[in-house]
């Protein structure tokens, strides 16, 4: 497997992942998804917008959207899980296009990322994309955690690469269209 392959299977296995959590939260009773836990932002939907937001963030500057710092600092949360659901499941979308179009070479061309204060930065397309990743489920990792301590058991996140597991996720990957 390439390193161009692997971004685009890791863009795939973030739309099944979240789509296996969003799935989970939806079925939180009534004021479990803005209930203050114990994790880095203090709540599931505190995660789950900062997910999003920063999903945003970098996808504009992938893009080169021209949008900049604004795509974090305007971006305004959502309240209600479902809307949220559906906002993170176009972001992952896009993600999934972006990967699938690019080219090795563009693995090394650099974007400007706009730090506000420390300025425009540039950095190279893998880099970033690797970041993603790890951002993306190092938050999905402390939202699993916070489902362990409500009414809702926390789903299986990491059965997406392996030919073992197509038993566990066939169905969600054909519904996804993975």
């Amino acid at each position: 497997m390439t390193l161009l392959e692997h971004f685009s299977r890791m863009a795939g296995n973030n739309l099944w992942s979240n789509d296996r959590l969003y799935r989970a939260v939806l079925q939180l009773k009534p004021g479990e998804f803005e209930a203050e836990r114990t994790s880095f932002f203090p709540s599931i939907k505190a995660t789950l917008n900062h997910i999003l937001a920063v999903d945003h963030l970098y996808l504009d500057f992938l893009e080169e959207g021209g949008v900049g710092a604004a795509a974090y600092d305007d971006y305004v949360p959502f309240d209600e899980p479902q809307a949220l659901f559906a906002a993170q499941t176009a972001a992952d979308r896009r993600l999934i296009a972006f990967c699938d179009g690019l080219s090795e070479a563009d693995l090394d061309r650099q974007v400007i990322t706009d730090r506000r204060e420390d300025g425009m930065i540039p950095e190279k397309i893998g880099d970033i994309l690797a970041h993603v990743f790890l951002h993306d489920i190092h938050h999905r990792g402390q939202v699993h955690a916070m489902l362990s301590g409500s009414s809702v058991a926390p789903p299986q996140l990491d059965e997406f690469l392996l030919d073992y597991d197509l038993k566990v996720r066939k169905e969600e990957v054909e519904r996804l269209g993975l």
